[in-house]
């Protein structure tokens, strides 16, 4: 069953997002808007897990698709004056030039060319740490990056969060979570949190995958099958983030984890309010617009085009596409074409904005079932597919 509206013109896109739907166990969401106005609305699913009503208003945890949100804020600071793309991260957070990281362009910082991929398994954070604003930006402050920053990239996955964060709050005097309540949730009445209030807590529906999650004994056998030294540095903080995945992912379904600030995964909000934000990026949505064109245009360049991962992983594709903080069409990501800017999450969430066609998009779900390195969750296609029928 799926439930919500589409504006005429929209049907087969309703069609479309029900097949796709129908053999997700989960439960979804997606809206759609077009020049500032909702064309799409829809939801469908249960959660088996806990048993939760589900519908339109209802929240979830949004992964990865929270480091959009967090881009959305350093690009509105970036508007301001407040930050520049090519100035050393080193003027606006003096600490972070130690360990050889003083000449780090905010660019690179944001296109995951940093060298900080992980942590040093030194500073022993684990999960639970995660929480821990202050530990975690002073562990990567003092971090020597595991490759020459900007002649590579790979993902920043949890790290890019406090990174992109700890500029904000450096520039702004605000917290992430703070930045976006009174400069993009609030303005826009969306809700949209990193950092969820109690209040908001029984409109969560959590997250939960089938899926067995491999160890990092059986990640290290790959690598080591390919060929990879598994003693390199950036090997062994790529296993060290493995060894903590499994209990990160469950603090997010805790109340600690919705209240903590961890912007590269903890944003937790609905697809009408993903929807609503990235459309007020590319044009007015009720009077209010966060980005001007010419911003957009610079924060959606692509940076990373012609890079590979850094060595030893040079070896493997190349699935992510980068841009200034926002992911741009890729092989694993598929969105409307040139031009579309916005983040995946892991599990299957995504959210982007395509300025040509006005378009902006949210959807979310909560059974974890997408895979990156197999490309596009299969979810996706059919109503992409007929989105861009419908606008063609």
């Amino acid at each position: 069953m799926v439930d919500g509206l589409v504006e005429r013109g929209f049907e087969a896109v309703r069609d479309a997002f029900a097949q796709a739907q129908a053999e997700d166990e989960g439960a979804a969401q997606l809206c759609v808007y077009r020049h500032g106005r909702v064309v799409v609305d829809l939801w469908a699913g249960q959660n088996p897990i806990s048993g939760k009503a589900w519908d339109g208003d209802s929240l979830s945890i949004l992964m990865s698709v929270s480091k959009g949100v967090t881009a959305t804020c350093v690009h509105i600071l970036i508007e301001r004056g407040q930050l520049e793309l090519s100035a050393p991260v080193r003027e606006y957070w003096p600490e972070f030039a130690a360990g050889g990281k003083a000449d780090i362009t905010v660019a690179e910082l944001l296109a995951h060319r940093a060298g900080l991929p992980g942590f040093d398994p030194a500073a022993e954070i684990g999960a639970q740490d995660l929480t821990d604003w202050s530990m975690c930006t002073t562990a990567l402050a003092s971090m020597t990056p595991l490759w020459q920053p900007g002649t590579a990239y790979y993902y920043h996955s949890i790290t890019w969060g406090y990174l992109a964060g700890e500029l904000i709050r450096r520039v702004s005097g605000k917290g992430v979570g703070d930045f976006l309540a009174a400069e993009i949730a609030g303005p826009l009445e969306l809700s949209l949190w990193i950092g969820l209030p109690e209040s908001e807590e029984p409109r969560v529906v959590p997250q939960f995958s089938r899926k067995q999650q491999p160890t990092p004994e059986q990640v290290a056998a790959v690598l080591a099958g390919m060929g990879i030294d598994v003693d390199a540095p950036l090997i062994r903080t790529l296993l060290a983030a493995v060894a903590t995945r499994e209990d990160g992912v469950a603090l997010l379904n805790t109340r600690e984890g919705h209240a903590a600030e961890v912007p590269a995964g903890n944003a937790i909000g609905n697809a009408r309010s993903l929807a609503r934000m990235y459309a007020a990026t590319i044009g007015e949505v009720d009077g209010i617009r966060l980005l001007s064109p010419a911003t957009v245009d610079r924060a959606r360049q692509p940076q990373t085009d012609g890079l590979r991962g850094p060595a030893p992983l040079d070896i493997l594709p190349v699935t992510h596409r980068f841009a200034n903080g926002y992911e741009i069409e890729g092989p694993a990501h598929a969105m409307l074409g040139s031009g579309s800017f916005g983040h995946v999450g892991t599990g299957g969430r995504i959210s982007f904005a395509h300025p040509e066609s006005g378009v902006a998009v949210g959807y979310t779900c909560t059974n974890m079932i997408w895979d990156d390195v197999a490309g596009p969750d299969p979810r996706w296609l059919p109503w992409i597919a007929a989105l861009q029928e419908a606008l063609d």
